[in-house]
């Protein structure tokens, strides 16, 4: 299952972004894959400064956004990494990996996100195409819309032809592991937020305890 937050950045947020990025160094990309021989793409080195930034807002943007937090139910998030693709640069079909340094330890990706920045219509190609079964689904979303999929599919960066694609990316450590477990609270979490205030009292304290008891037996803490 996949979910489509519109409007995950503010257009200020969106500007920022950009502006660091033209001031920002940028890496080979397989500087944190060097044996995937089809990635071939740019990505913000940590080590500069203005990178700090940049995680700072799309975190925040994270933190504020009710539909994030109701579906990837977040235990960690790796620090957002903005990756650019010029013309011919592509990321080849791929499933990202089960697990993810973070300072010195590891971050299980449960669920990655992309979160567009650059317009679509200043670049051609560079789409982000989801296999589901045999079909493939292409993304290629207006400047602040974030795109959350889980990290176990296929996946790939459609080669970009022409203009630049500039985007954040980060892997989520889910306190619920099972993806269907996970559906199943984010399902009932849905059907409170939109029908509660209509129910019984006494129907939606039983949805509560359904929900709570459902969070206490499948979390990780």
């Amino acid at each position: 299952m996949f979910l489509k937050i519109k409007q995950l950045l503010t257009a200020a947020e969106v500007a920022r972004l950009d502006e660091i990025s033209r001031d920002l160094k940028f890496v080979d990309g397989r500087a944190t894959n060097p044996a995937n021989q089809t990635k071939l793409n740019q990505q913000a080195d940590p080590a500069d400064p203005k990178y700090a930034e940049s995680v700072q807002i799309v975190n925040a943007a994270f933190a504020r956004s009710r539909e994030f937090m109701d579906f990837a139910m977040p235990k960690r998030v790796a620090p957002p990494l903005l990756s650019r693709y010029e013309p011919g640069m592509k990321y080849g079909a791929h499933a990202d990996a089960a697990l993810i340094p973070l300072g010195n330890a590891r971050l299980r990706s449960d669920l990655s996100c992309t979160v567009f920045i650059s317009d679509p219509s200043s670049y051609e190609g560079g789409e982000l195409a989801i296999n589901i079964g045999n079909q493939r689904i292409p993304f290629k979303g207006a400047p602040g819309e974030a795109i959350v999929y889980p990290s176990t599919t296929l996946h790939e960066v459609i080669p970009v032809r022409s203009g630049q694609r500039l985007v954040s990316i980060t892997f989520i450590e889910s306190l619920i592991v099972d993806q269907h477990q996970r559906m199943q609270v984010y399902e009932l979490n849905d059907i409170a937020a939109m029908e509660g205030t209509t129910m019984r009292w006494e129907n939606r304290v039983r949805l509560d305890v359904v929900r709570q008891n459902l969070m206490r037996m499948w979390s990780t803490t």
